[in-house]
């Protein structure tokens, strides 16, 4: 039985564009003894691929992390899915606050040694001695009191777009930094104030609260559901919302607005921004802040080095990303000398401007906004004549035919043909297994594919 993906993102976005459904962002979690994570991980691929459920989940000995999206009309289907389980029976789910049918793509479940990478020895603590869960007026209030003491418990290139007002955001790659930094930074709090933390969605908390318990800390008291949680409260019940600005997330979203205040910067020019993208450098992948208007200059690269690798040919691109050394430098998470505005650790919550529009669309969304079909791969780029070379692989293509060149690095670009070669001589129409060239002023690379586009 199949047990993982074979649709590649575009082609499950495709699917579910085509089939006009709405979906539902969610995200749960849940700590509790499961002896074999393989078979509970098996379990779920089948039931949830059944329901065309998709997300990022990882599963290990010590319970399951999900971010997920799925049909809404499956939704109480998807949820019996975690009845069949005693410690999700009744579990709480964390709906987004806005909404992306395409959010995620691919089903992938991963069994890990933890569901959270948080550097503890569970077994020298009490980890089910967790801190008193607060509902979003009652964390308002406890914000209010001067004896509070406020911790955000995400990374810094979370905090940097948004966090409560008053929070100490330590300025860390990952969640087991910041448990030594804040303890250090508190002993002299033990005692007489009240620990306040708060993450994404709670998991970190629930850890987090039971560790400093155990380091000595009286009150401890954690945000319960999280960031995404208080949000639907507070929308709901018209509480006013101390958080400010947007709510990091780890889908193609990369945040939902939860207040129209933006407080970070576009990290190249220093406009204010809070939209994350990642390097068009496969080799870099560096995640950071970037406006509209550096994204258009600098291609979604977040310097010129970048910028300058990705138009070599593809065979260099690939070359220049082999070790294990390189390797290692993908996916950082927004450290570089080249963002000359990048700001974490000690963070204000003044507005630098309000957001008035509604978040521009993502990449995957821009790849299926209109219908097309596949016909054909790009196999090389004349550089001096600016001659492009296809395979057509399916369906035919002729002159004054409207076409989609897309690729990762290419991106989406439309075109109108206006002439075809096919071995060296013009033609009208081309045919599958013709090898077509055709003048065009951009390159193009082995990655990209040609599509004919049957309705705008």
């Amino acid at each position: 039985m199949q047990l993982y993906n074979t649709l590649s993102a575009e082609e499950r976005a495709q699917l579910i564009d085509e089939a006009g459904k709405e979906r539902l962002t969610l995200s749960f979690y849940a700590y509790a003894k499961i002896e074999d994570p393989k078979k509970f991980r098996d379990e779920l691929f089948i039931a949830w691929n059944a329901l065309d459920a998709l997300g990022r989940i990882y599963v290990a000995t010590e319970g399951i992390n999900a971010q997920m999206s799925v049909p809404a009309d499956q939704f109480e289907a998807f949820r019996d899915t975690l009845e069949v389980y005693d410690f999700m029976k009744g579990i709480r789910l964390n709906v987004a606050v806005e909404q992306d049918n395409h959010s995620f793509l691919k089903l992938t479940i991963k069994v890990r040694n933890k569901i959270v990478a948080d550097g503890l020895n569970d077994d020298t603590f009490d980890v089910t001695n967790k801190g008193v869960h607060l509902k979003a007026q009652e964390f308002n209030d406890m914000l209010d009191d001067p004896n509070t003491i406020v911790v955000d418990f995400r990374n810094h290139y979370e905090s940097e777009v948004g966090h409560f007002e008053g929070a100490i955001t330590p300025d860390v790659e990952n969640f087991r930094e910041s448990l030594p930094i804040i303890n250090d930074q508190l002993q002299d709090f033990k005692e007489d104030k009240n620990l306040l933390m708060y993450c994404t969605g709670g998991i970190r908390c629930e850890k987090a609260s039971a560790y400093f318990k155990h380091q000595g800390f009286k009150n401890v008291y954690q945000l319960e559901g999280g960031i995404i949680e208080y949000t639907r409260q507070i929308k709901e019940e018209g509480i006013k919302s101390k958080f400010i600005g947007k709510n990091f997330v780890f889908d193609h979203r990369l945040g939902e607005r939860i207040t129209d205040d933006i407080i970070s910067q576009c990290h190249q020019c220093g406009k204010p921004c809070d939209n994350h993208t990642n390097c068009a450098n496969d080799a870099c992948h560096l995640l950071f802040i970037q406006c509209d208007d550096c994204k258009a200059a600098m291609e979604n690269c977040c310097s010129t080095e970048c910028l300058e690798t990705i138009h070599l040919p593809l065979e260099e691109q690939v070359a220049q990303r082999k070790g294990l050394q390189v390797g290692n430098k993908v996916f950082r998470k927004g450290k570089s000398d080249a963002l000359k505005f990048k700001h974490s650790g000690d963070l204000s919550t003044q507005p630098l401007a309000q957001a008035t529009t509604k978040p521009e669309t993502k990449d995957i969304r821009q790849k299926i906004k209109v219908k097309k079909t596949l016909i054909g791969k790009a196999e090389h780029y004349y550089s001096k004549s600016k001659i492009a070379q296809f395979l057509i692989e399916n369906k035919e293509l002729s002159v004054g035919d409207k076409v989609l060149i897309s690729g990762p690095t290419t991106g989406d670009q439309e075109i109108t043909i206006t002439q075809i070669h096919v071995n060296g001589g013009p033609c009208e129409t081309a045919k599958v297994g013709d090898q077509i060239t055709f003048e065009l002023p951009f390159r193009v690379r082995l990655s990209d594919k040609l599509y004919k586009i049957v309705q705008a």
